[in-house]
């Protein structure tokens, strides 16, 4: 994996997105921003990354991922694979369905996955140093850079959708204490639930991703 770093970027995810639509980056390729300004959050609000916070976005073929793995649950698996290294080192974040990384109930940082034809982009942000009031920040010290690298070791291991799932089937159960936003509407999780591919049944509807 090819990983580019830059001081200071509007959007990691936008910039690849463009790249690779465009045909001036083929996967694998990474970029990381030291800061980054003008990021996309949750239901395409705006998720902005103060200096030495984690932002970053890759591009890899889907064809690259263990078989197994749901295209439409790939925000999923990534975030999976990122709560796994950052738990190995004694963080206790989790991932909140489908994409969000908590501390206890304050977000931190969350995942998001753009698909072009056979080609997955993903971008992570983490707060690593600094965070706005109403969010949190990781509870272990790791720098951007090395939390890159070892997104990305354990990224190579090609762990299986089953086993990815079966730690996120059990952190679901701490999303079922929250709310959704879905068609404009606030919708409690506590009765949601979770299918074998991520995506969720609520009020009689299946659903595999809010963003």
């Amino acid at each position: 994996m090819q990983i580019k770093f830059v001081e200071q970027i509007a959007s990691t995810q936008k910039f690849l997105v463009d790249a690779v639509r465009e045909g001036r980056i083929a996967p694998p390729f990474a970029i990381a921003a030291d800061r980054q300004i003008a990021g996309i959050g949750s239901r395409g609000n705006g998720w902005q990354s103060a200096s030495g916070n984690l932002a970053f976005s890759f591009c890899v073929q889907q064809r690259d991922l263990p078989a197994d793995v749901p295209p439409q649950s790939a925000s999923i698996y990534f975030a999976m694979i990122m709560q796994e290294f950052l738990a190995s080192l004694g963080s206790q974040l989790w991932l909140k369905w489908p994409n969000d990384f908590y501390l206890s109930e304050r977000k931190i940082g969350g995942a998001m996955t753009n698909k072009i034809k056979n080609t997955l982009i993903c971008g992570i942000g983490i707060n690593l140093l600094g965070a706005p009031e109403y969010a949190g920040i990781l509870d272990i010290k790791i720098s951007a850079k090395d939390a890159i690298e070892g997104f990305f070791a354990l990224y190579e291991n090609k762990i299986s959708w089953k086993q990815i799932f079966r730690n996120f089937s059990l952190q679901f159960q701490k999303s079922q204490k929250f709310s959704v936003h879905l068609g404009g509407e606030k919708i409690s999780l506590a009765q949601a639930k979770l299918c074998e591919d991520g995506s969720i049944i609520i009020n009689e509807e299946r659903v595999y991703a809010l963003r």
